[in-house]
């Protein structure tokens, strides 16, 4: 694999069980590549350990005035170092691609996992923690891949010089030989404090990482009500954190570095000392001093990459720890049995069919508009979730269990289960659009591209929507020469626009999508209740023939449904039209008209209902 060919066809299916497994998994994947940049590191570093017995050869050449012997030293020396120089530029072109390549894997497998789980995601791990393990960690997995070739590599080199000093020159061959292994292992035992202070370190990041999300995302909330002040303060206290935590694990790899630099340099005086005893006595030839000597002073550069492949796997190691988490997450438990969601064991069911979730009792007829209502806005949004195929327990709240049914079975759609079909064929055949949905950065005809039946034009879909005003918008805000709003851009999560405008754009684009069941959570309720008559009518008429599912408890909205639902309690409570439920259910009613707990207490007038059903009548006709 190529840079230029990313992103991957198929990233695969990792082993998620633990981080070094799913190392090992992303290594076995890069077979290829990592033996390309062993080939040519093995290329480069025997440059680097064949080059002080080149200057050795040398050094006896010149002591013995032998000119032939020194014209093919220096034909000798030239060559190691073409060896040399390329080996070490395709190393490092290999090394990198292969850093790259395993980098881009783990995010397109974090992206595929995203898009399986959804919101459900958020719900079993943190924000911030999302955030770190698609940046953070996926850089320090790719590191350690990009590693292992190079650590090979200097492997191959080290062994390389020491044997080769033992037939050179034995008597301080066997010096380096036994030096060389305790340099190498002398920081092990110094790994395991130094990875649980990184792993400190990355906690405390992700935590504050966590904190940053939060509160950046409810800024606006905090300026009302006077509380940036109170979150400033505690960021700066978790960064803080942070700062202490990376001070100490820095302190840790300092002492790692500083012995790897202070026993090279001890075996160095050794060897000097020792050799040139030797050279003194006669047992040894001054070129044979030098080769050792520059052969020792040679090893501190491929014994550098032990230091690194320590750092980088005590650094990868909870990165991937991390990154197996958010991967072995899964949305049903079927599909860990091979025959459930993605495993596309069941038929998708024929067009047409009710929508149906036996745990709350809610029935969705095939191609008619129904409403639902739900005291609490939370539970509005769960059930929304559920109806897409995603869990909510007896209660009705999410388990966070990795099963999409909870504790009661799941949703049918024509009396086939959702969690039974493919992932693909479920989200195809049922659209979810919760209550903030987010708009991506790019032009309007960028948004509409969106995977659609056809049926719908995105023009039909943005009238319905009542998007006139919004096509405004963008059109003044564009750049000269654009004249068709389609080709206005739209910035980062929509953020040029008003929240009743991105939410009429994403209202747009669902429509466009024209799924077979369409489920809506809250759909204007950031527009004025003439938009809201009007987008109610437009709904109801493009997705006439249609499944449509609303949650929300505007009369505007209501009185345009087929049929409405009331849910309390986790369960269906009454079902009929917006008026019947008006005049029968005073919990119905007390939702729909924000009545107080007296009122609650007293049935409703008919003069007071006669008088709501007038003011709905009149947003109508001036609708």
């Amino acid at each position: 694999m190529q840079i230029s060919d990313l992103p991957y066809p198929d990233p695969g299916v990792p082993d998620a069980r633990s981080g070094p497994r799913f190392l090992l998994w992303l290594g076995r994947g890069q077979l290829g590549g990592q033996l390309k940049s062993l080939c040519w590191g093995i290329l480069h570093f025997s440059g680097i350990a064949g080059l002080p017995y080149a200057v050795g050869l040398g050094v006896d050449a010149v002591v013995e005035r032998d000119a032939n012997r020194l014209l093919l030293v220096g034909a000798l020396l030239l060559l190691i170092g073409v060896a040399i120089s390329v080996g070490d530029a395709m190393l490092h072109r290999t090394a990198v691609t292969n850093w790259i390549t395993a980098a881009a894997r783990v995010q397109q497998l974090l992206a595929r996992k995203t898009a399986e789980l959804g919101s459900a995601l958020t719900r079993r791990v943190a924000a911030g923690e999302v955030v770190a393990v698609s940046t953070g960690d996926v850089e320090k997995i790719g590191w350690f891949v990009e590693a292992v070739s190079r650590f090979l590599a200097a492997v191959f080199a080290v062994v390389l010089v020491c044997v080769g000093l033992l037939f050179y020159a034995p008597e301080l061959g066997v010096v380096v030989a036994v030096g060389v292994p305790v340099i190498a292992l002398a920081s092990l035992p110094l790994l395991p404090r130094a990875t649980k202070r990184a792993d400190i370190q990355r906690e405390k990041a992700g935590k504050a990482t966590e904190l940053a999300s939060d509160t950046v995302a409810g800024l606006r909330v905090l300026r009302g009500i006077g509380g940036e002040e109170l979150f400033l303060g505690r960021y700066r206290e978790a960064s803080q954190e942070v700062r202490k935590a990376a001070v100490r694990s820095a302190r840790m790899w300092a002492l790692i570095s500083a012995i790897q630099v202070l026993l090279p340099g001890a075996l160095l005086i050794t060897v000097v000392w020792y050799g040139a005893t030797l050279v003194v006595d006669g047992r040894i030839a001054v070129g044979e001093l030098v080769a050792a000597f520059s052969a020792v002073a040679t090893l501190l550069y491929p014994l550098r990459h032990f230091e690194e492949i320590a750092m980088s796997y005590s650094f990868s190691r909870p990165s991937a720890k991390r990154a197996a988490r958010v991967l072995s997450l899964t949305r049903t438990d079927a599909a860990e049995d091979g025959a459930g969601a993605g495993a596309g064991a069941v038929e998708a069911p024929a067009a047409g069919g009710d929508l149906y979730d036996p745990q709350t009792g809610l029935l969705a007829p095939a191609g008619r508009f129904t409403a639902v209502v739900c005291g609490d806005p939370d539970l509005a949004g769960r059930l929304a979730e559920r109806l897409g195929g995603h869990p909510m327990d007896d209660d009705g709240k999410d388990d966070g269990k990795d099963n999409a049914t909870g504790d009661g079975p799941s949703v049918l759609l024509g009396g086939v289960a959702l969690d039974e079909l493919a992932l693909d064929t479920a989200r195809t055949l049922v659209l979810v659009q919760d209550k903030d949905p987010v708009l991506l950065s790019g032009t309007l005809r960028e948004l509409f591209d969106v995977p659609a039946s056809g049926a719908v034009d995105p023009g039909a879909a943005l009238a319905a929507a009542q998007c006139g005003d919004v096509l405004d918008a963008l059109l003044q805000s564009a750049p000269d020469g654009v004249d068709d709003p389609m080709d206005a851009r739209i910035t980062e999560r929509g953020r040029s626009l008003s929240g009743g405008q991105r939410q009429r754009l994403a209202l747009a684009r669902s429509l466009v999508t024209d799924p077979e069941v369409l489920v809506l959570d809250e759909p204007t309720s950031a527009v004025d209740s003439h938009t809201e008559a009007r987008i109610a009518d437009g709904v109801a008429t493009l997705r006439a023939g249609r499944t449509t599912v609303v949650l929300a408890s505007s009369p505007l909205l209501l009185d345009r449904a087929d049929r409405v639902v009331l849910i309390d309690g986790g369960t269906v409570a009454a079902v009929g039209t917006h008026r019947e439920l008006l005049h029968r259910e005073p919990l119905y009613r007390a939702v729909v008209t924000r009545e107080t707990d007296e009122e609650q207490q007293q049935p409703l007038a008919r003069p007071e209902l006669t008088e709501l059903e007038e003011a709905l009548t009149e947003i109508e006709e001036s609708a």
